[in-house]
């Protein structure tokens, strides 16, 4: 009988562990990181660069899952309607938690409220036309839209992604009108590109690198404040005579809202020690990818920066989605 005692006794003390010590137990069980966008695309790849690490760091398996769609918003729906336990993660581009709500009539998140984890990585843009295009320089490329309004179209991972916004902001910024072609993702929108059915796209800079080292694409500028060593004669957007032209791009790591502090602690914790790893440090250079990590509150500011900046490209230029 007091065997019997004993383990009812067990049994009703681990039933009343305290959300502190459910904490401090975190995590018992794999972690799931919800992508939002197909796989093959950054987020992805950069997520599984990390997640790959995570395991010893943690001491539990994590899975990777694409829930593409809707630019990122079905995904991000999934993550904010789960349990704030840190077992369901989000990775994400910016615009899931940053611009949605000024682009879509109806969302059913309210990306403020999603708890920042870290930025896994930032990475600059590129203007990337098409192999066979009409023009070898950003002055010929902004005499031929300008020639030929609404002719040219330029593809994107998605409605309201920085590929999207960038191509907005170009616009407004030389006086061209180009043709928005949203796509599921980065990979088919490259494809499309290469394939011909669209001119150009304001595309990151790793897969940029890659296609015109390889003569599959033209790479006519980078959209930083300098120029990129590895491109020596690839000027910047600022340089080919558009002023203040500056735009990148981020992956991150959020959780639900009311996810504890001490879990998001501890996988903030984790994902900055997989950024110093040798074999990720390898990864993100072959990318040309720069390591984020910091806090979460730097996550936060850099999420608030990125949705005033992004902000006032979508009021000044009248983005919409219909």
């Amino acid at each position: 009988m007091s065997k019997l005692l004993s383990l009812i006794a067990t049994a009703t003390a681990l039933f009343a562990a305290t959300p502190g010590q459910a904490q401090d137990a975190y995590p018992s069980r794999p972690i799931k990181i919800v992508v939002c966008l197909p796989a093959g695309g950054g987020v992805d790849t950069v997520t599984r660069i990390i997640a790959d690490k995570l395991p010893k760091i943690l001491g539990q398996p994590v899975v990777v899952e694409n829930k593409g769609g809707q630019s990122g918003n079905l995904g991000a729906e999934f993550v904010y309607s789960s349990e704030p336990d840190g077992y369901t993660l989000l990775a994400s581009q910016p615009a899931p938690i940053t611009t949605s709500p000024l682009l879509f009539k109806k969302l059913n998140f309210d990306p403020t409220k999603f708890e920042p984890v870290a930025v896994m990585s930032a990475i600059a843009n590129t203007l990337l036309v098409r192999p066979d295009f009409p023009a070898n320089n950003v002055k010929e490329f902004i005499a031929y839209a300008k020639a030929n309004p609404g002719k040219l179209n330029y593809a994107s991972q998605g409605n309201g992604t920085t590929s999207h916004l960038t191509g907005a902001m170009f616009d407004a910024a030389t006086g061209t009108k180009m043709n928005h072609v949203p796509y599921r993702g980065t990979a088919p929108a490259i494809n499309d590109l290469l394939g011909g059915h669209v001119d150009l796209m304001f595309n990151e800079l790793a897969t940029s690198v890659e296609l015109h080292k390889g003569g599959r694409a033209k790479l006519l500028a980078v959209t930083t404040e300098k120029r990129i060593d590895e491109l020596p004669d690839v000027p910047t957007m600022q340089e080919a005579g558009v002023p203040n032209f500056i735009s990148d791009t981020w992956n991150a790591i959020s959780a639900p809202p009311k996810t504890p502090a001490a879990i998001v602690a501890k996988l903030n914790a984790a994902i900055n020690q997989a950024l110093q790893d040798p074999e990720v440090k390898a990864h993100y250079a072959r990318m040309h990818l720069t390591a984020v990590g910091g806090t979460p509150a730097n996550m936060a500011k850099i999420v608030k920066d990125d949705t005033e900046r992004w902000g006032t490209v979508i009021k000044s230029a009248n983005v919409t989605i219909e």
